[in-house]
């Protein structure tokens, strides 16, 4: 997975109080108790902006802002990344740094169409845990903020989908970044239509989790065959999602 080398001059380096997030956030007691368990500092890293990386901005991204979390456990709750993106009126890419490990994750966010005042915040999407110390690429070429904002969020949301269907892994790597793995003549599909199918998958993922719970509580034998049922139906569902995804044909 890409790290990239954030431009100098979008530099922000600022830490941010966990206390002031909880006032932005309106944390409950339980959010508060897991930002102490978890969030060793929150660093502000890097604005892009027009004004730092000269590109122009779009209506729904008019700066994407960089955090980095160090966590002090190896498993940081979404919920916790999920109230800083409450707090902050911008996109966010996090950087989510323990153990010499770094990771990187984000959220597809947008303004809301009722209210373009508010925020509406997708599920998270998460790459590979790498070296700290890993090589960072330059940002990838884009004609504005908005474009960039996509091609960020790109290798994220297609890592979601890789998995579920064999031989993904391969097709996305090969991918021109931004765009999902051609079929000969097949238009590129949107972002926003990758990331829905990609929240499907996570959904569908979590039903098979559940399903699975299930049957190892179950000790009834008739029981035990209906959920095995429930189980290959939900499997089945999960795997046409993943091929539908990557344009491959049932």
């Amino acid at each position: 997975m890409t790290l990239y080398a954030w431009p100098q001059a979008a530099a922000f380096g600022r830490v941010i109080p966990k206390a002031k997030l909880y006032e932005h956030a309106s944390a409950n007691r339980t959010l508060k108790e897991g930002f102490v368990r978890e969030v060793e500092q929150i660093l502000w890293s890097h604005k892009l902006a027009p004004e730092t990386i000269n590109l122009a901005a779009t209506e729904a991204v008019a700066e994407i802002q960089v955090f980095r979390i160090v966590q002090k456990t190896a498993l940081l709750d979404r919920e916790l990344l999920r109230a800083i993106d409450k707090a902050i009126p911008f996109p966010l890419i996090f950087e989510l740094s323990h153990a010499a490990r770094i990771q990187l994750a984000a959220a597809w966010k947008r303004p809301s169409e009722a209210d373009r005042t508010r925020w509406v915040i997708g599920d998270y999407f998460e790459a590979d845990w790498i070296p700290e110390d890993a090589p960072r690429e330059p940002l990838p070429v884009a004609r504005n903020l908005g474009a960039l904002y996509e091609r960020l969020l790109s290798p994220l949301v297609e890592r979601q989908t890789a998995g579920v269907v064999p031989g993904a892994v391969s097709a996305v790597a090969e991918a021109p970044q931004g765009y999902a793995h051609p079929q000969p003549h097949a238009e590129p599909v949107s972002l926003e239509a990758r990331i829905a199918r990609a929240e499907a998958i996570k959904a569908k993922m979590r039903e098979v989790e559940r399903i699975k719970a299930r049957l190892a509580r179950e000790r009834q034998f008739n029981r035990r065959v209906a959920i095995n049922a429930e189980l290959r139906a939900a499997k089945l569902a999960l795997e046409q999602l993943g091929a539908e995804t990557h344009g491959q044909a049932r």
